[in-house]
C-alpha cells in the first residue's frame, strides 16, 4: 500500500515575490532630486556626475536634471545627470 496519498502535492507552493528590479528611468528622461533610477543588485551600473548609489546598490539622482547613460571600451555602465 502507498503510504503517501496520489492526489495533488502541497509541498510545490513557494515562490518569492518578485524585486522589480532594473531601470526605472531611461536616458533622456527628467529625474527629480531623490527620485530612483535604477534598482539592482551589484554594481551592474556605477555612478558618476550628480548621482549616488544606496547601500542596496540602488542608483539615485541629486539633481534635477536629464539623465545621460555611458559605456566605457569597458563595458562599464555609467550612469550621471546633466542640469537642465
Amino acid at each position: 500500500m502507498a503510504h503517501k496519498k496520489g492526489v495533488g502535492s502541497s509541498r510545490n507552493g513557494r515562490d518569492s515575490f518578485s524585486k522589480r528590479l532594473g531601470v526605472k528611468l531611461f536616458g533622456g528622461q527628467i529625474a527629480k532630486p531623490g527620485s530612483i533610477i535604477i534598482r539592482q543588485r551589484g554594481t551592474k551600473h556605477h555612478p558618476k556626475k550628480n548621482v549616488y548609489m544606496g547601500k542596496d546598490h540602488t542608483i539615485h539622482s541629486l539633481i534635477y536634471g536629464k539623465i545621460l547613460f555611458k559605456k566605457t571600451n569597458k563595458k562599464k555602465s555609467f550612469i550621471s545627470v546633466i542640469p537642465i
